[in-house]
């Protein structure tokens, strides 16, 4: 974590604002948010060694072993622990230089950022509202329409299928009293 040079100090004032610039993109919030980040992976990658370490050692249940690999297994351990306490520290600092950095800001209430469906609609004016209400509306009328001449084709479908269930029922009976 770098921070910017105090201004003074026998510098010019052109010569300062460049480096005040270039100091002001390497320590912004979203550039400290991206070291958390990678902190945080870290610190999940080091986790996952120690307990991949954990699962290989054996137990002392009287087995005899050998020390040197006990010794070896046992100092890896102990420098994962301890890199991981230093990035955990490094997490620390983090967070804190974030925490300082957005204090002077107003905090914003979650649920104004996350946008609702019901918040879009409201962004359109009452012209474009008005049109889809009345588009809307036309296509419920001709869902209407087409739905009556439907049930209406059904109906001569079921009167044309019953003439001709008499039709053939008359056939069948007049062979029937033909033989």
């Amino acid at each position: 974590m770098s921070t910017p040079p105090l201004a003074g100090a026998g510098m010019p004032p052109g010569a300062f604002s460049g480096t005040q610039a270039q100091a002001a993109r390497e320590v912004n919030t979203a550039s400290l948010c991206r070291i958390g980040q990678e902190t945080v992976q870290d610190i999940v990658f080091r986790t996952m060694e120690i307990f991949q370490l954990l699962r290989n050692m054996q137990l002392p249940n009287g087995v005899t072993y050998h020390t040197a690999t006990y010794q070896d297994r046992l100092a890896k351990l102990q420098e994962h622990l301890r890199q991981l306490s230093i990035l955990f520290r490094k997490l620390r600092l983090v967070y804190d230089k974030c925490n300082e950095n957005c204090a002077g800001l107003d905090p914003v209430p979650i649920e104004q950022l996350i946008p609702y469906v019901e918040e879009d609609g409201s962004k359109h004016d009452d012209r474009s509202a008005a049109s889809q209400l009345r588009f809307a509306s036309e296509e419920r009328r001709e869902i209407m329409e087409v739905n009556k001449k439907l049930k209406q084709k059904n109906q001569q479908l079921k009167q044309i299928m019953d003439q001709l269930r008499n039709l053939i029922w008359d056939i069948n009976a007049m062979l029937a009293m033909r033989n």
